[in-house]
């Protein structure tokens, strides 16, 4: 899940909401920066009702991807996409068609619900700007026995760039993409995957229910079109 979806369900819960960002924004910060479901668990005896509430966070952002990333949908629809890709990425066999097709769904369900419902992005992104940065940064380093400097920097960038929206512009989002493919040491993408971007939109789209929907049949989420 990317980061919207992973907060819909507690987003009154501002630390909880934290918490579920923090796996991805400590890989963006540095690599080998991986928390671990040990870690979190460790941190949820804490005294500290904070860091308690960010280790919950930390939790669910991991329960959520496991469930997430086993159901039909998700592994059908990452399937599709990769095969889609490598069409048109001639001579491209490696891991690059499946990481792509993985996180085009993320960000696609992400795009959805800020369409739909734009008033829970701006929540979302209301709690980011009233967390101090470095508070959250010395959770993390808390809860992982270790720096995570500079987390704070790259919470605060997170918080002020609002790159979730770029995800509904094809162009903005192929930069985006492409800022994620050197993170990871991947080639970029060519501009000649635009058109095929809307196509991958449609059909992530067309399996949205199914893919917030646990495997055990539970809907975990409301939808966009329910208040």
């Amino acid at each position: 899940m990317n980061f919207l979806t992973h907060a819909l369900p507690i987003l009154d819960q501002p630390h909880v909401v934290a918490g579920t960002a923090l796996p991805d924004l400590l890989r963006a910060t540095d690599r080998q920066l991986r928390v671990r479901r040990k870690m979190a668990l460790q941190a949820q005896q804490a005294s500290d009702a904070l860091q308690q509430q960010i280790a919950t966070g930390i939790l669910r952002h991991i329960d959520d991807d496991h469930w997430f990333h086993t159901t039909a949908a998700f592994v059908e629809v990452n399937l599709q996409l990769a095969v889609q890709l490598r069409e048109r990425l001639p001579g491209d066999r490696g891991f690059r068609p499946m990481f792509l097709g993985h996180i085009l769904i993320e960000i696609f369900l992400d795009a959805v619900w800020i369409e739909q419902r734009p008033e829970l992005a701006a929540r979302y992104y209301q709690i980011f700007a009233s967390l101090p940065a470095d508070v959250i940064q010395d959770q993390a380093s808390q809860i992982m026995g270790r720096s995570t400097a500079p987390l704070a920097a790259t919470w605060q960038r997170f918080g002020e760039s609002r790159f979730l929206y770029d995800y509904s512009d094809r162009s903005s989002l192929l930069v985006r993409l492409n800022q994620v493919m050197r993170r990871v040491g991947l080639r970029e993408l060519p501009e000649s995957l635009l058109p095929w971007l809307a196509a991958a939109r449609e059909l992530v789209e067309s399996r949205f229910n199914e893919f917030l929907t646990k495997p055990d049949g539970s809907l975990h989420y409301p939808l966009p079109s329910q208040d």
